[in-house]
């Protein structure tokens, strides 16, 4: 049976997957190696890494395949140089080198590259190359559990796609309609990304978050100025507006004089009332968008079940909407939905579409949890925490799941660190830091004292599968963090008349629900489902926090500080764990408590990271 190595990189979040006879075996994202968030070289660690896992060597892999084609991405780098010249001649001036120099001659820097691991290796005809969309439609449609599905990818560009449809059946996939470069619902979320003064292809999810906090009062400026969107959901962007296709920057002085400001210079700059009612109109903007393919596409291929990928599937308030509209039976999306997963998708269309090997156990979501990175043994964890000077409770496990649930229950910000390391952009139960839901002052103390970054940063709950309902208005797993929903009418706290009257951040102290911690300013929660099949330690723990508190949601946030990307190793974890406020670190079976640490070891983390 084929092992098939599937890689990203060289735009941003590079990745690496092996599968074997079909099954993922092992993916992970370069930048939990490197500690560069977002990194986009080579994907030299992550490859180790899931070769290690597999126990194999590089001449042990069948095929290798790169998740998108290079010579089709020259070409539209070429054909919009020329629709747009002069126009755009800094820009195409500056890429070009590079294009000449590596980017066009790619197969011969990948054997180059592939031959770090395995200087013997020297079989070019092993190396392969997928479509940017195609990577994407594969990597939600394959793994989820549908035989058949609508299959929406949708991000800022690809080759030439920037938004596609796809259906797939049993083991075919076949893309049936694009819409193409510059026209990008990604790329227009990432205009507003960058006027609001956040950071291209990594401060998306703040807007996402920043938007309960406006109104959406520039809707109409948008559909009747940026973009048009036709009856069926397809769209145009008007390029007067915009400077991505011509220049170094997103927007231009027409689209900044649309909005009456230029945009925010910098994150240090103080965020107005009018940056939160932008980012509430885009928002607001891709959701009707989002809502109106999915409705079309349901009626036009009549197909209960959709998959959702790319970059702007991870706009998990949209996919909510889709949910809650009951458009679709079933709604599955991938959690490395960002170009990272497609690594994993350039090597399952290899081997279901390429290979023609049939699906098996389709009726699984074979993400397995998105469990899919490096684990550490007991041993392992124990020889690094001496080297790095810890002090260290060794415990069994159901002493240390009690101890770790009182001391939520008592309001300590726990790093929590165990099993294989999550492969997507979320924590979900293996590197997470933990807090308690019920908590008034939860938010503001891990967002200013832990995580070093923005107040108005929401946090997600964990919640049991089986009290779902109780807590949320929400009837469907979420085991990714990828849908939003309201809390339960039932737990809700009724505003009074002041507090109705509150504006943008200072709306950020009302306590509106029993778990305000994780209740966003507009009654919703990016919620994770917990299942004790695919993660039974993290279930147990918020089980017997539930039997102490009779509550059983808890805060989980990624375990990191602001700009950092996710822990990876145990030393990392420390670092982190000593660089911060946390209170406690669950790592392996081993409990540290901050008191106990020598003083010494504490270190500065303010600014250890450059801000993301």
């Amino acid at each position: 049976m084929s092992y098939i190595l599937g890689i990203s990189a060289f735009y941003h979040d590079s990745a690496a997957t092996l599968i074997h006879g079909g099954k993922i075996i092992a993916a992970a994202q370069e930048e939990r190696f490197t500690r560069v968030k977002h990194d986009f070289s080579y994907p030299h660690n992550a490859v180790e890494f899931v070769l290690s896992y597999a126990n194999i060597k590089l001449k042990n892999v069948d095929h290798i395949i790169f998740y998108e084609k290079p010579f089709l991405k020259f070409e539209r780098l070429l054909e919009t140089y020329v629709a747009f010249a002069p126009k755009g001649f800094l820009q195409f001036s500056k890429a070009m080198p590079l294009w000449l120099k590596e980017k066009l001659f790619q197969k011969k820097m990948l054997l180059d590259l592939l031959k770090t691991h395995d200087k013997d290796f020297n079989d070019e005809k092993k190396i392969l190359f997928s479509e940017h969309h195609l990577s994407h439609a594969a990597s939600t449609f394959y793994p989820s559990p549908f035989e058949e599905a609508i299959i929406l990818t949708a991000d800022g560009v690809g080759e030439w796609a920037t938004t596609t449809v796809a259906i797939g059946r049993g083991k075919k996939l076949e893309i049936k309609k694009e819409i193409h470069f510059p026209h990008s619902l990604g790329l227009l979320y990432s205009a507003f990304t960058y006027y609001t003064g956040f950071r291209v292809n990594s401060g998306e999810y703040k807007l996402m978050g920043l938007a309960p906090y406006g109104e959406p009062k520039y809707v109409d400026q948008i559909l009747g100025n940026l973009i048009d969107v036709k009856e069926d959901g397809s769209f145009r962007l008007d390029q007067k507006y915009f400077n991505y296709t011509t220049g170094l920057t997103m927007t231009n002085e027409k689209f900044h004089n649309l909005f009456g400001q230029k945009p925010r210079n910098s994150e240090d700059d103080k965020i107005s009332q009018f940056h939160m009612d932008m980012a509430a109109s885009v928002q607001k903007v891709t959701e009707n968008i989002m809502l109106t393919l999915s409705k079309s596409l349901k009626e036009e291929y009549k197909i209960n079940n959709l998959c959702l990928a790319g970059g702007v599937a991870l706009n998990c308030v949209a996919n909510g909407k889709i949910l809650k509209e009951k458009i679709f039976k079933n709604i599955w999306i991938q959690p490395a939905s960002g170009d990272a997963g497609g690594s994993l998708g350039a090597a399952l269309a290899f081997w279901h579409l390429e290979l023609e090997k049939d699906r098996e156990n389709i009726n699984i979501d074979s993400m397995q949890g998105s469990y899919l990175g490096p684990e550490y043994s007991q041993d392992n964890i124990e020889n690094e925490l001496k080297k790095l000077g810890a002090k260290f409770d060794v415990l069994n496990n159901e002493d240390l799941i009690e101890r770790t649930a009182e001391s939520l229950s008592n309001g300590a910000a726990i790093g929590w660190f165990q099993g294989r390391m999550e492969f997507g952009p979320r924590a979900l139960g293996s590197r997470s830091i933990l807090g308690d839901a019920r908590s008034a002052t939860m938010q503001k103390n891990l967002n200013l004292k832990v995580k070093y970054r923005e107040s108005f940063r929401p946090f997600a709950p964990s919640v049991l599968r089986e009290d779902l309902e109780n807590w949320f208005d929400l009837d469907a797993d979420s085991p990714y963090m990828t849908f939003v929903a309201d809390i339960n009418p039932k737990i809700k706290n009724k505003m009074t008349e002041d507090q109705e009257k509150l504006f943008g951040i200072d709306k950020l102290n009302v306590k509106r629900s029993e778990i305000p911690a994780v209740t966003h300013i507009d009654y919703s929660a990016r919620i994770q489902t917990v299942h004790r099949d695919t993660n039974s330690k993290y279930y147990d723990l918020i089980k017997k926090f539930k039997e102490i508190t009779n509550c059983p949601v808890i805060v989980n946030t990624s375990f990191n500080v602001r700009g950092e990307p996710i822990v990876n190793t145990p030393s990392d974890a420390f670092k982190c764990f000593m660089g911060t406020e946390l209170d406690s670190l669950v790592i392996g079976n081993c409990y540290l408590e901050k008191n106990k640490q020598i003083q010494s070891l504490k270190k500065d983390y303010t600014n250890e990271f450059e801000l993301d």
